[in-house]
């Protein structure tokens, strides 16, 4: 699951799921609706922008982390915001790791990989 609300970011993303082999990818635009599909759907990883409209990330990954299906699932931050304090703050919120914009495929793929049991 891949909460953004940036139309390009979410193609982009779109684009590399769909390159990926045993990767499916669903989306919400906000946090809100991602949390309904976290909990409908019950997505083995979940792709958090930080800056979303409405509920930020922050307290998007509060909620999920609440909720009792959610507590094994692997949440990752994915912000812009790129400094130490930036990240360690994601972390210490309770993230389990942290990608910056623009996106590092590379580092993506190695994260969603090993956090799924492919890699």
């Amino acid at each position: 699951l891949y909460v953004e609300d940036n139309p390009a970011n979410l193609s982009l993303m779109e684009m590399i799921i769909s390159r990926t082999d045993g990767i499916e990818m669903i989306s919400a635009f906000n946090a809100e609706i991602g949390i309904d599909m976290a909990r409908t759907q019950k997505p083995d990883i979940i792709l958090l922008d930080i800056n979303l409209p409405g509920m930020n990330g922050f307290e998007a990954l509060k909620v999920l982390k609440g909720m009792e299906e959610m507590v094994e699932t692997p949440i990752i931050a994915v912000s812009a915001a790129a400094s130490k304090k930036d990240i360690d703050t994601a972390m210490e919120a309770g993230f389990d790791a942290y990608l910056t914009k623009p996106i590092n495929v590379q580092q993506l793929l190695i994260e969603l990989k090993s956090r799924l049991g492919n890699g």
